[in-house]
């Protein structure tokens, strides 16, 4: 019996022992590809040398600092790279553990700032459905994955609201341009910016690319300078999650740079350190910083485990080697292999709605009647048995329910390590077709 409080207490999960650039090799002896890096994190893949070999350099130098009295090397090598050129106008670092802990810093970094600039009535913030930015209480509130968020609702922040996703699949009206759609979108932010009070908004949260919830949805063209623009004329700032997107994941280092805008404050995690270590990020924008240096100077936050020295040496480890081996040009170059092998495969399925994504971060959508774009009911659990028939077939994906409204729909994301070549894009490919095959053939008999 394992003493492990799992994810679930009902199901059995299998012990990887070890890994192997893009293979996992479980106590069995059963390798397994893994598609999806996890969650879209090991994006160089597992068993890196030249990563735990500095793993290890720092834990032997000096493990842990406590950030109230000291900084470290890695920290500031990291932030240096990360931000020394100033990418957008963000010039400053702030190192956690983890993608919800990025974004409930973010979220207080907004508050602190709309508090020091002279507007303290600024208490609320806004954000979109279909979104997921963490799993702390700060960061489940600004969530709109209403399955996430649902047996925790009573205690969640009631300073949130949400407007709809960019979502033209399932959202945009047959009539309606992308023009059109997009100002509609706009015109929906604007009156919510009304309806709670301009002077009472801190900021807009939104995920560059959905990841989780959705699916890589990515925004029409023109969307996030529509909603830069309703931000600016009402003093907002605009927060952008790229927990999952970021760090070369989309073809750039930063999603944002495809969409024409940057944030006022970032937050960064997954291909940050790759899963080598344990960390993410806010990367904050020049007109944050010098209201804080012009006023305390201070940030009201911190972490014991903040900058952690042996996390922030894994992820600067990571960085330089995709810098060095231009990985992030491999990511946009495989863009193309990923989604035409996908699109071979699955374009003339009945039971696949859509196939979508930027870069190495992209999904297939399953549904049960394609020409109305109808999901599977909530209790066939197609993406589990998609899961589960995956790694039986020796392949593990990234799945997910309640594609469409938090509730109801179905998608797996693939998500290989930036390093992946075209054959390992084939085969990868090759044993979800046969997952999906395998799965629709038992819902089928």
């Amino acid at each position: 019996m394992s003493r492990v409080l799992h994810r679930s207490s009902k199901m059995t999960f299998p012990k990887a022992v070890s890994g192997h650039g893009i293979e996992l090799t479980l106590a069995d002896g059963r390798t397994v590809i893994d598609a999806s890096g996890g969650a879209a994190v090991a994006c160089l893949g597992h068993g890196n040398t030249r990563v735990a070999q500095a793993i290890a350099k720092q834990a032997s130098t000096i493990a842990y600092i406590h950030t109230l009295f000291f900084t470290s090397e890695p920290a500031e090598e990291l932030a240096e790279l990360l931000v020394g050129h100033e990418p957008g106008d963000l010039v400053r670092a702030f190192f956690v553990s983890s993608g919800s802990e990025a974004m409930e810093s973010a979220l207080k970094l907004s508050r602190q700032y709309q508090v020091e600039r002279g507007q303290p009535e600024r208490v609320h913030y806004i954000a979109r459905k279909q979104s997921y930015h963490g799993n702390t209480f700060g960061a489940l509130s600004v969530s709109g994955h209403m399955g996430r968020r649902s047996i925790y609702e009573p205690v969640l922040l009631p300073n949130v609201s949400h407007v709809a996703p960019c979502f033209p699949h399932h959202y945009q009206q047959d009539a309606e341009t992308d023009a059109q759609y997009v100002q509609r979108l706009g015109d929906e932010l604007e009156a919510e910016f009304q309806r709670v009070g301009p002077n009472k908004v801190i900021a807009f949260v939104a995920e560059t690319i959905v990841g989780a919830t959705s699916g890589c949805v990515t925004a029409l063209p023109g969307y996030f300078k529509k909603m830069r623009e309703v931000c600016d004329r009402h003093g907002a700032l605009l927060i952008l999650d790229e927990i999952m997107c970021g760090m070369g994941r989309s073809g750039t280092t930063h999603a944002w740079e495809q969409e024409g805008v940057s944030p006022d404050i970032q937050t960064v995690a997954k291909g940050l350190g790759g899963g080598y270590g344990s960390i993410g990020a806010i990367l904050v924008g020049r007109k944050v910083i010098d209201v804080l240096d012009a006023g305390t100077g201070a940030f009201v936050h911190g972490h014991t485990y903040q900058a952690h020295p042996v996390a922030c040496a894994a992820a600067l480890e990571v960085q330089r080697i995709i810098k060095e081996e231009r990985l992030v040009d491999n990511v946009k170059a495989m863009e193309s292999v990923l989604g035409d092998a996908l699109r071979r495969r699955f374009a003339d399925n009945q039971y696949v709605g859509d196939i979508r994504g930027r870069g190495l971060f992209q999904a297939v959508e399953f549904v049960s009647d394609r020409n109305a774009r109808a999901p599977f009911a909530r209790g066939v659990q197609f993406s589990e048995r998609l899961k589960a028939n995956a790694l039986a077939l020796g392949l593990a994906i990234y799945p997910n329910g309640g594609t469409i409204d938090g509730q109801a729909g179905d998608h797996v994301i693939i998500a290989p390590p930036y390093n992946v070549t075209s054959a390992q894009i084939d085969q990868i490919v090759e044993l979800l077709g046969d997952a999906v095959d395998l799965t629709l053939s038992k819902l089928t008999q």
